[in-house]
C-alpha cells in the first residue's frame, strides 16, 4: 500500500483531553491493522497527557527539543534524530521542552489509553538539565 501525503490528512490542533498546550499534526498512516502514524508538532511547553499504548510506541524526533518521562522515572531529553521505544502498557508522557518546539513522528501500535494531564508543577520540575543544546 502506498500512502501519499495530502493536505486533507492534516489533523486539527490536539484535543484538550489529550494534550496540554498546542500541538498539531499530520496523519501519515490512518489506523491500519492497529497501527497509526502521525507527525506531531508541539509548541514550547506543550505535552501529551499521561498515556500508554496497547502494543507499544516508537517515536522519532524530527526537529527541536523535548522531554519524555515514564511514570516513576526521571524525564529524559529528546534531541533531533533520537529514536524511542516505549514498551506495551508503559505509562508515559512526551512533548516540547519549555524553550523549544518539538516535531516527532509517532508510530502507535494498538489502542492508546489516555490518562490525566501532566500538571504544570510536575512539568516545571521535570527538566533534567537547563538549555536544550546540552
Amino acid at each position: 500500500m502506498i500512502i501519499r501525503h495530502a493536505n486533507e490528512t492534516r489533523i486539527p490542533p490536539a484535543k484538550a483531553s489529550r494534550f496540554t498546550g498546542t500541538a498539531t499534526g499530520d496523519s501519515i498512516l490512518p489506523a491500519t491493522d492497529g497501527v497509526i502514524i502521525n507527525t506531531i508538532t508541539f509548541t514550547p511547553g506543550s505535552r501529551t497527557h499521561w498515556h500508554h499504548h496497547e502494543n507499544g510506541q516508537i517515536l522519532r524526533v524530527d526537529a527541536g527539543y523535548g522531554l519524555i518521562c515514564t511514570e516513576g522515572l526521571e524525564p529524559e531529553r529528546l534531541r533531533p534524530g533520537d529514536w524511542v521505544w516505549v514498551p506495551p502498557g508503559e505509562r508515559h508522557w512526551h512533548g516540547a521542552a519549555p524553550d523549544s518546539f518539538l516535531t516527532h513522528t509517532a508510530i502507535s501500535l494498538g489502542a492508546t489509553v489516555w490518562h490525566e494531564e501532566v500538571s504544570d508543577v510536575d512539568y516545571a520540575a521535570d527538566h533534567p538539565d537547563e538549555g536544550h543544546t546540552r
